[in-house]
């Protein structure tokens, strides 16, 4: 019973985080790029000693220069959490590793490519290829990582 509860209750929480994605994709161009300046900024305020000092051309150039990195980075890590939901709710401790891990990273790279085409419609953003595809490797490597995660685990409960 309590095996099911966990299952639905991340069945739940992925499907949130594929709203929250639809959500943020269905911004336009405009938006979705003050989101990433903001996000920039930020990166710059947190690690670049001096950041603050810079004039407003040089901080906005610093911007503009890490904005790709970011909105990549986003890209990779909304799916590495998305992957790691439909982990949580399709895992079954009996079946084999190959379908632990890979109905979870279809299930994102599916909805990777959905997303993307759904951009397609927003005026301002388009549907990339390259996006499906970072967004692909950021739900395997949240798979990668939370079976990692329970093979550590398995691991330190055999040696019990």
């Amino acid at each position: 019973m309590k095996y099911n509860k966990r299952k639905r209750l991340f069945l739940v929480l992925a499907i949130i985080w594929m709203i929250m994605i639809f959500g943020f994709s269905s911004r336009n161009g405009d938006l979705s790029g003050e989101d990433s300046g903001r996000v920039g900024r930020l990166v710059g305020e947190w690690f670049v000693p001096g950041f603050d000092e810079w004039s407003e051309v040089k901080q906005n150039a610093f911007v503009d220069k890490v904005d790709f990195p970011v909105r990549k980075t986003a890209h990779a890590t909304e799916y590495a959490v998305l992957g790691t939901l439909i982990f949580g709710a399709t895992y079954e401790i009996q079946r084999k590793k190959r379908y632990i891990v890979g109905i979870p990273w279809l299930c994102g790279t599916i909805y990777a490519a959905t997303d993307e085409i759904h951009q397609l419609f927003v005026p301002g953003r388009s549907g990339q290829v390259r996006d499906v595809l970072i967004d692909s490797c950021g739900a395997f490597i949240g798979v990668m990582l939370v079976t990692w995660m329970i093979s550590r685990r398995e691991k330190k409960e055999s040696t019990k």
